[in-house]
């Protein structure tokens, strides 16, 4: 059974820093795009960052560009968000995402056109 797991979220203050992880269980992560996504409340969820199975330059939204790195441990089939200087607006459900290749990292992510779904992580910025 394939299956996504995100565990990190949680409260931090403004300007603080979270790491997000997420596990992946029956399939392997080297040969797929993964990708962190967002959903605020009252929003629509959106692609955060994304990278290709040849970890080539990310993709990241510009809300979140600078502040956050996607990296990917293959040994451990796990990948993670690194995030810095939060800010409330940062405050969301975050979800992971991993799917064969189909199109550019950009497009995938933008149209959040990934296969295998996490069940989210709450992150709440706030003092």
């Amino acid at each position: 059974q394939l299956q996504l797991v995100e565990s990190g979220g949680g409260l931090v203050q403004p300007g603080g820093s979270l790491r997000l992880s997420c596990a992946a269980s029956g399939f392997t992560l080297d040969s797929y795009v993964i990708g962190w996504f967002r959903q605020a409340p009252g929003k629509e969820r959106e692609g955060v960052s994304c990278m290709s199975p040849s970890n080539g330059r990310p993709y990241y939204a510009d809300s979140v560009k600078g502040r956050s790195t996607i990296s990917r441990d293959n040994a451990k089939n796990m990948f993670y968000l690194q995030m810095n200087s939060l800010k409330p607006e940062d405050t969301a459900v975050y979800y992971c995402a991993a799917s064969p290749r189909i199109s550019t990292v950009q497009t995938m992510c933008v149209r959040q056109s990934l296969q295998y779904w996490g069940q989210g992580t709450q992150v709440t910025v706030s003092s």
